[in-house]
């Protein structure tokens, strides 16, 4: 039985195995021109590369810093909504009632204007996971071949947002969110105007009313904050010159680091010629090990810029919301069999 660790290993060798053997060719062919041509001067000293090491090193980690704060920004922001949308679940089920109202309506007709608001809230979450996964021209990661190849993407990419919002919301509904183009914001909008229409017939009392709409106010807070991280990108001149700088050092670490094996073999007195002789072969692992690390962390940056995009790194919205809709809907008193099962996970990977 695999571990959940061996899993991990296993999918990070395999996710960076094109540049292991880049790095394996690079290593090689380097090692093979000072061993076979002799070119004792085509070397550079280590002093230039160290700082040049240094000063990669420095913008990889400060790129990893800023890239893992706005995934955790983002789960915080899901978090929220995940908190919210309970709490919207419960006000509607508690609040709505005839408590204040002149003319009573059954318990089904109180049912029914629970279960519009609440399947209205889910087609809002639908929407707004949909327009989290619409692509920007800055996203590219999907478009690498560990994503296309493992066939990683999110349930958005295989449907549209008016088939996933018709079960939630009525044909009159469905025509003003498709004619808006923030359709999530369009979804608040309706839900506004429908707690004040059972406000006035005095099926909400004044008071939860208000607290309704602070919990909509609430929910336009997370959505603007979500929508922020989707629309403005990680700066591009810190990305694109630090994926330059990274491949700058990587393609100059051979010029310093096969003369020193080769020089180490030179100096070895224990009188083994075949050590002396193909030391500098052993250049490629200690070379392939160092640039395998700074393209990894650098490529775990890049991975992590953009938290909605739907790679297998990103934050699971589609997962979450899914999961709200699941506690909402059983919470209505519907069976399993009417509630939508949570999406799968594909290579360990939620979405």
């Amino acid at each position: 039985m695999h571990t959940k660790k061996t899993y991990s290993t296993f999918e990070m060798a395999m996710w960076t195995r094109y540049e292991t053997l880049l790095f394996i060719i690079i290593g090689s062919i380097w090692a093979a021109v000072y061993y076979f041509f002799e070119l004792g001067w085509l070397k550079i000293p280590w002093t230039p590369l160290a700082l040049i090491g240094t000063a990669v090193a420095f913008v990889i980690g400060f790129q990893n810093n800023s890239a893992y704060g706005r995934i955790w920004e983002a789960r915080k922001i899901w978090g929220g909504i995940v908190n919210t949308s309970r709490t919207f679940g419960m006000f509607l089920q508690d609040m709505i009632n005839n408590d204040h109202t002149e003319s009573a309506l059954s318990e089904t007709e109180l049912q029914n204007e629970i279960k519009v608001l609440t399947y209205r809230h889910i087609a809002w979450m639908t929407a707004l996971r949909h327009a989290m996964r619409m692509p920007k021209p800055w996203e590219t990661i999907m478009n690498e071949k560990a994503n296309t190849e493992w066939d990683i993407h999110p349930p958005e990419k295989s449907s549209s947002v008016e088939k996933d919002l018709a079960p939630y919301i009525s044909q009159e509904d469905m025509d003003y969110v498709m004619s808006k183009n923030n359709k999530q914001t369009a979804l608040l909008y309706l839900q506004s105007h429908h707690l004040k229409q059972l406000k006035n017939r005095g099926l909400i009392w004044e008071f939860s009313f208000l607290q309704l709409e602070g919990v909509l106010e609430e929910l336009f807070t997370l959505q603007g904050k979500s929508e922020r991280i989707k629309n403005f990108p990680y700066p591009r001149q810190f990305a694109t010159l630090n994926h330059f700088f990274m491949w700058i050092f990587v393609l100059l670490l051979p010029l310093a680091l096969v003369p020193q094996f080769a020089e180490i073999g030179a100096q070895y007195t224990g009188g083994h010629w075949f050590i002396n002789d193909l030391l500098v072969w052993l250049t490629i692992p200690f070379y392939v090990i160092v640039a395998w690390i700074f393209h990894t962390m650098e490529r775990i940056g890049r991975t992590g810029e953009n938290p909605f995009e739907g790679t297998a790194n990103d934050v699971p919205i589609s997962t979450i919301a899914r999961g709200i809709e699941i506690d909402l809907r059983q919470n209505l008193g519907e069976s399993n069999d009417e509630i939508p099962e949570q999406f799968p996970v594909k290579h360990n990977t939620q979405f």
